[in-house]
């Protein structure tokens, strides 16, 4: 690897803070992961969120550590220079420290350099010190925590009131203390993502979060304009991918009914002299 693809690090993205902004993407598989390295990504995040977006489920809650392990594998392949994150899905870290670590460890054997946990409540804390006693590093997500959607009664900002906001900081200052590398701040007030960004010694990671974070991450789908069953307030799209494929798809659609594709000349094969066509067609 050369020097200028130097693979990003844990301490690098620890040492950003306050030196740089951090650029997360999340992406689920080979394509998107190299596309999003190619473009210097510092973190690119194989998120749970691959059940709404790739999938097609109504939220994260339905995806297994199997989905994620092929899609980390596949995304692994892709990212030469980024830190890769895998999401830990529902269910893989809630039933005991033992399973928990023995997840985490599965998605670092499937290519993954750190792991991300969402919650920080005093349980959630003892499992991302588990975690990190086996040598993995831990990313931390509290505020919008998808997993928990049922529990907070759908996807609505986090942290609104001295109470919820308190919660929040004192969550946010355990996963520090524990050695998080970094917090993701998701749909919480920016007044509020910019206090904790202050407070705490971890680089924060904003996603609906305001721009006071030490960095931000956006879905590669989003970006694109290729995913719109949901379109969040804080979702910037930077293109119409989704609007440009559909177009090429019902053009070659078009061209293959009106007998257009493919062209005799340039997109077919051919005998190499008329005599061998006569032999063909004498044999048949």
């Amino acid at each position: 690897m050369s020097e200028a693809r130097k693979r990003i690090t844990v301490p690098a993205i620890k040492a950003m803070k306050g030196t740089r902004r951090i650029g997360m993407i999340t992406a689920y598989d080979y394509p998107s992961a190299k596309i999003s390295d190619s473009a210097e990504a510092d973190i690119i995040l194989v998120g749970d969120s691959l059940g709404m977006v790739v999938l097609g489920y109504p939220d994260t809650l339905s995806v297994t550590m199997d989905d994620m392990l092929h899609h980390t594998k596949a995304a692994a392949r892709g990212a030469e220079r980024a830190l890769l994150v895998g999401d830990m899905p529902y269910l893989s870290y809630h039933v005991s420290l033992e399973e928990s670590v023995r997840n985490a460890g599965a998605l670092i054997q499937a290519g993954a350099h750190a792991v991300k946990i969402e919650g920080g409540k005093p349980s959630r804390i003892k499992t991302v010190e588990a975690i990190l006693d086996a040598e993995i590093p831990v990313m931390g997500h509290v505020g919008l925590t998808p997993q928990s959607v049922n529990a907070l009664g759908g996807f609505k900002v986090q942290g609104k009131g001295e109470d919820a906001a308190r919660r929040l900081i004192d969550e946010a200052a355990a996963l520090d203390e524990v050695g998080c590398f970094a917090l993701v701040l998701e749909c919480v007030p920016a007044e509020l993502a910019a206090y904790i960004t202050e407070k705490i010694s971890i680089p924060t990671i904003g996603i609906g979060a305001g721009p006071a974070c030490d960095g931000q991450v956006l879905v590669f789908h989003d970006v694109l304009g290729m995913y719109d069953q949901l379109k969040p307030k804080f979702v910037r799209r930077y293109a119409e991918v989704g609007t440009m494929m559909g177009d090429a798809i019902r053009q070659y659609l078009d061209d293959v009914r009106e007998g257009r594709f493919p062209d005799v000349a340039r997109e077919s094969f051919h005998v190499t002299s008329e005599e061998e066509l006569r032999r063909l067609y004498a044999s048949a």
